[in-house]
């Protein structure tokens, strides 16, 4: 979770529809049926997205001059990816943006179907060929989001590119791109490695009492904390969905996260977001 780079390829590059066994879910990319049907961790994701964009090139190489100049061309790179064909012209919602892939034919097709929307119906046919795979809770979603999802997405990314002071904008619509571009440019460049906690840190950690299941993620959530913290703050956004697609289980969420010692990890939700600190 802490090489950004790393994770902007995984949003832009063709996943692997492969399974070796049933817990090998390589098939679903960065994301898990719940994120999926709940369109949850989408904030993250575009502000990664937006990020690459504004500031790396191709190579994951930072790019000189501003960034502000290329504001134009991350909001449309963020169109691409989002696309999804429509046969309406409606101007105040446009979520078919075909005309874009001769500049980015890496996110969006000649039909109009953007990186997101492939990946959906590749991985629905996958999971119908092999929905052994699955297991039964997960089944159980799998068909309630299967069908009609093209319009559900439609409905989103109609949300997603509303210019913030649109007349039909609604406060509920918690993601925009004009938004996402603004704090991509407050967060500057993504971090290209995997950050490595300072023996100091590291040795406090291991005094921690906890079963040794629970000290891998520990480790990783802490790396996190300290990757993203500010100098002046000691709280941190925790994006829960984002780890669950990280680790491609909810498990993360429903076990692993609540057995951490609740007086090393604090946590805490405020307006729908999660934050935490690591107290060590």
């Amino acid at each position: 979770m802490t090489n950004e780079w790393q994770e902007f390829r995984d949003y832009t590059e063709k996943p692997q529809y492969i399974s070796v066994k049933k817990s090998d879910k390589t098939y679903m990319g960065r994301f898990t049926f719940d994120m999926i049907k709940d369109f949850l961790g989408f904030n993250r994701i575009f502000t990664i997205l937006a990020r690459g964009f504004l500031f790396h090139d191709k190579d994951g190489s930072v790019l000189p001059g501003d960034p502000y100049d290329r504001i134009d061309y991350t909001y449309r790179a963020l169109c691409a990816w989002s696309s999804v064909p429509d046969r309406r012209v409606d101007p105040d919602a446009k979520v078919d943006f075909r005309e874009l892939s001769d500049e980015f034919p890496e996110l969006v097709d000649a039909k109009g179907n953007g990186w997101y929307i492939r990946h959906m119906k590749n991985l629905f046919a996958f999971c119908n060929e092999h929905f052994e795979l699955l297991t039964k809770p997960v089944q159980k979603i799998f068909d309630a989001v299967e069908k009609g999802y093209a319009k559900q997405w439609k409905e989103r990314v109609g949300h997603y590119t509303v210019p913030i002071f649109a007349r039909n904008t609604k406060g509920a619509w918690g993601t925009r791109f004009d938004d996402v571009i603004a704090e991509a440019l407050e967060a500057g460049p993504l971090r290209a490695e995997e950050y490595v906690l300072p023996k100091k840190i590291k040795k406090k950690l291991d005094a921690i009492e906890m079963l040794d299941k629970y000290r891998p993620k520990a480790e990783d959530l802490t790396a996190f904390y300290y990757a993203n913290k500010h100098k002046d703050l000691d709280w941190v956004i925790l994006p829960i969905a984002n780890f669950n697609a990280y680790y491609r289980s909810t498990t993360f969420e429903k076990n692993y996260l609540p057995a951490l010692p609740k007086n090393v990890f604090i946590r805490e939700t405020l307006d729908g977001l999660c934050r935490f600190k690591v107290v060590l």
